[in-house]
């Protein structure tokens, strides 16, 4: 699954972003956007490959308690890989130069005003610590379960006063919305064409 994930992400594909089930979202011509990367880790376990996600910490004031990939914003003369995988360093101590990189996914934009780049690898075991003051716990969910889009579901929530679609993909007590399942499903649909 891992080799099929890396020929996957070799094609074009194209770039998604949190208004893509908000057709009627107006977005101004000349917004700012900031640079950021996050890590898909995938851990390639005995039981089967899993992807690697967070919980953010609740007293954080960006995105509290949600389900996140490490990442963050790109510094100065970083690529995208170089800030997911320092990210990853930062958040939950994934040893420097124990992944892989498979490829990148198409940028999403989120409603909050960042161009993300997600970065899949695949990752050796290792042994989490999640950095107190962003993350309150690291989990995983088999790959398989991220990768069949009947797991996914299209919901509402009101945001700045307007409804605002978007997927969810819940899996046991963890769920996983906005543009983290969003990133999974580009994913899954991408696995998918690739096998069709």
């Amino acid at each position: 699954m891992i080799d099929r994930i890396e020929v996957a992400l070799a094609q074009a594909g194209a770039a998604s972003s949190d208004f893509d089930l908000n057709p009627d979202v107006i977005l101004p011509g000349r917004r700012i956007l900031r640079d950021a990367a996050v890590l898909v880790p995938i851990l390639d376990d005995a039981g089967g490959p899993r992807v690697l996600l967070t919980k953010r910490s609740s007293k954080l004031k960006h995105h509290p308690g949600q389900v996140a990939f490490p990442g963050g914003k790109i510094d100065d003369g970083e690529t995208p890989e170089q800030a997911a995988e320092r990210e990853a360093y930062e958040e939950v101590r994934l040893p420097r130069g124990h992944l892989r990189v498979l490829g990148r996914l198409p940028c999403h934009e989120t409603v909050t005003g960042f161009s993300v780049y997600p970065v899949a690898a695949a990752i050796r075991p290792f042994t989490p610590v999640p950095e107190p003051g962003e993350v309150a716990e690291v989990f995983t969910v088999p790959l398989s379960h991220v990768l069949d889009p009947a797991n996914y579901t299209v919901e509402k929530r009101r945001w700045r006063g307007e409804w605002r679609r978007f997927y969810a993909v819940p899996y046991g007590p963890y769920y996983i919305w906005g543009a983290t399942a969003r990133i999974l499903r580009g994913l899954a649909d991408r696995l998918d064409a690739d096998h069709g």
